[in-house]
């Protein structure tokens, strides 16, 4: 008897003190209430967290969320991993988080050339199929997705990441093998699959003048042969020194003169000092505290300019609600984002909302502090 009341004291233990910092409450207000009349306030879920396991994190994201995407569970190689075998297992949950807690549920993402299975454009001895396999390939894919959430996900990141920088399609293997008619296939395919769901084309370094060209006319051409896009996410992948604030309002005013929508999709802000790709690596002692100059914490002076650049791109969201209806952070807190361990294993990032304690961080303190926006 004893023996199991210690085992149960145990339990009890690791499950609250790990989080007992992060539910310190600085304000009884929360992100959605605050932006519920601007737009959607999202943040991207990942499985520990759709499956009920980071008890720390649901807290929180019911609290300030009201929308969430797949961050990994429905990409190409974890839902569809062979050619004739589906895995819903999380995907599943993801979904059925957000119909539990009643969120704008986003799916990410039908068609992307990284993170794609393996087997998906090419035949049992590695060479491509034809267009005809491709596009039969194409429309299975995103036929069974879809259909299997119809009417219970708002919308899909159809095509993720097509256009290059100097506004030309990325040569990908749907690329080299279909041409620039696989977009307008993905979107008639999931148009096809759920013809009330909202359909999204996404890409980063959305700020940069060529691929901000090169996607206006994506679009317009799209709408013109009067295939649905409902709107354009712009991925929000940013840092200390970059992009220029001017430079991405003015996509977003781009983005919104094509008729459709804008999203901020993917929002995290590196602390970290930008790598010049030409350093010299000879030292390599030198190299890794330039990867990871923080491995402990942030100074105050870079978490200060931090916080300026993540609350003037806040604002600059709210000025533009009027077009903008869902801004979408990566993750909940610093410890989920992806910028940790990369480049290198063990660099520390601090690019999200909430601490690795999961206490607010000041911009958003300040934000939720505000009593109008």
């Amino acid at each position: 008897m004893r023996i199991h009341l210690l085992i149960v004291m145990i339990v009890m233990s690791c499950c609250t003190t790990s989080c007992k910092a992060g539910q310190i409450n600085t304000s009884d207000s929360s992100l959605k209430e605050r932006l519920g009349n601007k737009f959607l306030i999202g943040v991207a879920l990942n499985t520990a967290q759709a499956s009920g396991r980071d008890t720390c994190a649901i807290g929180l994201i019911k609290k300030h969320f009201n929308s969430i995407v797949a961050e990994n569970c429905m990409k190409s190689e974890v839902i569809h991993p062979e050619e004739n075998r589906y895995d819903f297992t999380r995907a599943d949950q993801f979904v059925k988080f957000g119909e539990d807690n009643g969120m704008a549920i986003i799916g990410h993402c039908l068609i992307w050339h990284s993170q794609l299975a393996p087997w998906f454009c090419i035949d049992s001895k590695g060479r491509n199929v034809s267009p005809e396999i491709l596009k039969q390939r194409m429309k299975d894919h995103i036929h069974t997705i879809v259909n299997r959430y119809k009417g219970r996900i708002k919308g899909w990141d159809v095509v993720n990441e097509a256009i290059l920088e100097d506004g030309s399609y990325r040569k990908t293997k749907f690329y080299e093998i279909l041409g620039e008619e696989y977009i307008p296939l993905a979107f008639q395919y999931a148009h096809e699959a759920d013809p009330e769901a909202e359909l999204y084309y996404n890409d980063y370094g959305m700020q940069v003048s060529g691929r901000r060209n090169g996607v206006v006319k994506l679009i317009n051409s799209l709408k013109k042969r009067g295939i649905q896009v409902d709107a354009i996410g712009m991925q929000a992948h940013i840092g200390l020194d970059y992009p220029d604030l001017e430079e991405f309002e003015k996509s977003i005013q781009a983005f919104a003169s094509t008729g459709a929508k804008v999203m901020i999709t993917e929002w995290d802000m590196s602390a970290l000092p930008t790598i010049n790709k030409g350093a010299n690596i000879s030292d390599t002692v030198a190299y890794q505290k330039l990867l990871n100059p923080y491995p402990k914490a942030l100074p105050d002076s870079i978490s200060r300019k931090w916080n300026k650049r993540m609350g003037d791109f806040f604002h600059l969201f709210i000025k533009h609600a009027d077009v903008i209806t869902r801004v979408t952070v990566w993750g909940l807190s610093d410890g989920d984002s992806w910028k940790n361990d990369w480049p290198v294993k063990g660099r520390r990032d601090y690019p999200l909302f909430f601490d690795r304690e999961y206490r607010p961080k000041p911009f958003i303190r300040e934000l939720l502090s505000q009593k109008d926006q």
